[in-house]
């Protein structure tokens, strides 16, 4: 079973869609099997990580702008923004698949987990992710 979902942003930071995920799960009526998240897009990425503390995702945004600041004299690539080329390095930095378990008809996510996407551009824009389900 096969699902393309529509993640909107509104700007760089960390944009929660874990419920579309699980009703996509609940509705394939899948027991056991395995639910692959992929991003159609080269500037935004995907993860898993802490839906309790906020801060956590603010740290991660932090550091990772830290780790790659924008206007560095060695991008070339630069027709698209300032932000373009850190988007790109920070989308190879982090994931644009995610493979989740599905047990008893559930995501198998931990007790403070969130699947996310990592949105590294400015704009707003609508990032499309594909979700499959596959099973025995």
């Amino acid at each position: 079973m096969i699902k393309q979902i529509q993640v909107n942003t509104t700007g760089q930071g960390l944009f929660a869609f874990t419920p579309k995920v699980e009703a996509f799960v609940e509705q394939s009526q899948t027991e056991e099997g395995l639910c692959t998240l992929f991003i159609q897009h080269t500037s935004a990425s995907l993860l898993i990580q802490e839906n309790y503390d906020h801060s956590a995702q603010t740290d991660l945004e932090n550091w990772m702008n830290r780790l790659v600041p924008e206007r560095d004299p060695l991008f070339t690539h630069t027709l698209e923004g300032d932000d373009d080329m850190p988007a790109h390095i920070k989308s190879t930095l982090t994931a644009t698949s995610l493979g989740i378990p599905i047990l008893n008809g559930r995501l198998a996510l931990g007790t403070w987990q969130g699947i996310y996407l990592w949105e590294h551009r400015y704009g707003s824009h609508t990032r499309n992710v594909i979700a499959h389900i596959a099973c025995d």
